[in-house]
């Protein structure tokens, strides 16, 4: 990374520091798919005084857990062992919310209630399943299912139970072999290793430091029990930007990405997916979580569309604005480094199938051009305002995968003689000439 860059990126992290009032911080920028620089701020990685943190200090990540959970779940669904619409039940029948459906729980939708009943978890020794079970009966419930956005910890706890039944293991180890050790993420582990960070609580009018005690969260792990490192986590963003296929499917992480539901009582500057947090406004969607228990707080975010990406640990209480200096770190990169896109390469060839299909369509008046870089089709607006783009399916069908089609078909309508009539997409009829009289038009009387 150019040193100019990495004076923003330092004053950034040193801005927080100060605001924050942190005893330490760490952060690391993803570029070009490798941990591109990395630095720390403040001396007190535990109570007494000490050195810098670095990228291999490990603190607790917090809620960052709960994006583990969710792809450990979308594993389980891209190898069909699941569907994310089953009701809970149907994995995890002694409850509690068996009525509710796992897309629901990964997206806050569940109405469940945020916390267990019982002592703040966060702040207590952890409890078996069994226990967590009994003591929060679905009549805990707070909202209807799928009303609206409500956070909830419980839920994860359910889904890593759910992990935990089909992988007939441990939620840890199933984290462990599936997750952690394909990616080589040797410094993200249930308990600490050292050099580990110390949770330090701040007296809001002394500034001086009390340490938190950091308990084994038992069934409640899956939301928020494990500590990392900014190296580690450098590889997590990598993955949720550029996924293996034999790790987690690229669509799978694309579903994760996509907004389900907004924070309620907030602008519409952010929203969740599935087991992801997404972060705006701005020039661009950031995704990735934030993260905070007693005596720390994290945050982790990428742009999935350049690759770049940021994360900060901390110690020192709820002082940290995550979301802000994560995307103030992203935005710096990509003002001073920007991304390149991938060079073009011509096409090598086109399927007869694509190639009958290029060219001027028309939605009524307005005219569309259809082009392919030979796997998919484009059918933009002359005007650039509409865009979408279609991949092959059946004969003469494809799959919308942008914009309104979005997993809407569109059939190629053939003539007696097996030439191109029109294109339907869900109605909308698209036509070589603009209200052909011989293609069925909707508001076109008379077509044929």
């Amino acid at each position: 990374m150019l040193p100019s860059t990495e004076v923003h990126l330092t004053a950034a992290l040193a801005q927080a520091q100060v605001a924050g009032r942190l005893p330490s911080v760490v952060a690391g920028v993803l570029q070009d798919g490798r941990l591109g620089w990395s630095s720390g701020r403040g001396r007190h990685v535990r109570v007494d005084a000490g050195e810098r943190p670095n990228a291999d200090t490990q603190y607790r990540i917090g809620s960052i857990t709960k994006t583990f959970t969710a792809a450990l779940v979308l594993q389980l669904r891209d190898e069909g062992r699941l569907d994310l619409n089953d009701p809970v039940g149907r994995h995890v029948p002694e409850g509690p919310y068996e009525d509710r459906t796992l897309r629901s729980l990964l997206s806050h939708t569940s109405g469940m209630q945020a916390e267990p009943f019982g002592p703040w978890w966060e702040r207590a020794p952890g409890v078996g399943y069994q226990e967590l079970v009994d003591a929060n009966p679905a009549s805990g419930a707070v909202l209807p299912p799928g009303r609206q956005f409500h956070y909830s910890n419980l839920a994860f706890a359910v889904l890593g139970d759910l992990v935990a039944r089909l992988r007939g293991c441990t939620w840890e180890k199933a984290l462990h072999q599936r997750l952690l050790r394909p990616l080589g993420m040797h410094r993200t582990t249930y308990a600490e290793q050292p050099p580990a960070a110390q949770g330090l609580a701040v007296d809001a009018l002394s500034g001086t430091l009390t340490p938190e005690p950091a308990y084994d969260s038992g069934a409640m792990a899956p939301a928020g029990q494990l500590w990392s490192t900014v190296g580690d986590l450098t590889a997590w963003m990598r993955t949720l930007a550029d996924p293996p296929a034999d790790l987690l499917s690229a669509e799978s992480v694309r579903e994760m990405a996509t907004v389900q539901g907004t924070f309620t009582g907030e602008d519409l500057s952010s929203g969740y997916g599935l087991g992801l947090q997404m972060s705006g406004p701005g020039p661009r969607v950031l995704v990735g979580h934030g993260g905070s228990v007693p005596g720390f707080c994290a945050g982790m975010f990428v742009d999935r569309s350049t690759g770049v990406g940021a994360v900060a640990l901390c110690n020192g209480g709820y002082g940290l604005d995550t979301t802000g200096v994560t995307r103030a770190m992203v935005d710096a990169v990509l003002e001073h480094e920007p991304a390149l896109p991938k060079e073009w390469l011509p096409t090598t060839s086109v399927p007869e199938r694509l190639g009958e299909l290029l060219g001027t369509w028309h939605w009524g008046h307005l005219p569309f051009v259809m082009t392919t870089d030979g796997t998919e089709l484009v059918l933009e607006s002359t005007s650039g305002q509409k865009s979408f783009r279609f991949r092959p399916e059946g004969t003469d069908t494809y799959a919308g995968l942008t914009g309104y089609h979005t997993g809407e078909t569109m059939r190629v309508v053939r003539h007696d003689d097996g030439t191109v009539s029109h294109l339907d997409i869900a109605t909308f009829v698209y036509t070589r000439v603009p209200y052909d009289p011989h293609a069925l038009v909707p508001a076109q009387p008379g077509g044929e």
